[in-house]
């Protein structure tokens, strides 16, 4: 039996948004230690699912995956120290230079995600140029079964107004050309994550996320 997502978990993620301070998280940091191993331990679990169809994942440390719950508040308005999710990077983060995929759990926010996020502008050339001359390929990719089952198709976030340089106003695929992130995103319940085979049917929604990925990372191997 695979591991799930406790409710004692979740609960705690709720509870540090409403007391987002250091004397609340110290006072409860045997909590944060529960919920930290058990996300470990899911995290454990699905890669090794991942791994039925993808090897590579099988090289992942889920320890080194898993992002640190302290915020980074140097540069920013909120001020708050802690992070209200937990977050494990498989193999894609911000500036990456690979295709990957990425579990969020935060509750009624959790969600499964793949691509490639805010590529340097070098890497994000490359994927255009892949994207302009391989439009069949991608095309197929986006319109496969599995694919359009599991996503909505590509995130527009920070999407660019107008066709990037070095590349035709007219092209054909000018609406993914303008795109700055090839990112796809399976909005994922609470309710799920207790599920007994969760991480089979996660493992499943990443597998529909493999081609894009391949696509992504084609014009580095």
């Amino acid at each position: 039996m695979h591991t799930t997502i406790k409710n004692t978990t979740l609960q705690f993620l709720r509870d540090i948004e409403k007391n987002n301070n250091r004397e609340w998280f110290n006072q409860n940091k045997e909590r944060y230690t529960d919920a930290q191993i058990n996300v470990l331990s899911f995290v454990e679990d699905l890669i090794l699912e991942m791994g039925k169809f993808d090897e590579e994942i099988l090289k992942l440390d889920a320890k080194k995956s898993l992002f640190r719950i302290y915020r980074d508040a140097r540069f920013s308005h909120n001020k708050d120290p802690y992070k209200t999710n937990f977050g494990s990077s498989l193999g894609i983060g911000k500036g990456s230079q690979k295709a990957g995929y990425y579990l969020h759990i935060e509750p009624g926010k959790s969600f499964l995600a793949g691509g490639i996020y805010m590529p340097e502008s070098s890497v994000l050339k490359e994927i255009r140029k892949e994207i302009s001359m391989n439009s069949k390929e991608f095309l197929k990719i986006l319109d496969a079964k599995s694919f359009r089952n599991n996503f909505r198709g590509l995130s527009v976030e920070g999407k660019l107004k107008r066709v990037p340089n070095g590349f035709e106003k007219d092209d054909p695929m000018a609406e993914f050309l303008k795109l700055k992130n090839f990112i796809v995103i399976h909005p994922v319940a609470d309710a799920d994550l207790a599920e007994p085979h969760v991480c089979k049917i996660f493992a499943k929604i990443y597998h529909a996320m493999q081609p894009l990925n391949n696509f992504l990372n084609a014009p580095f191997l």
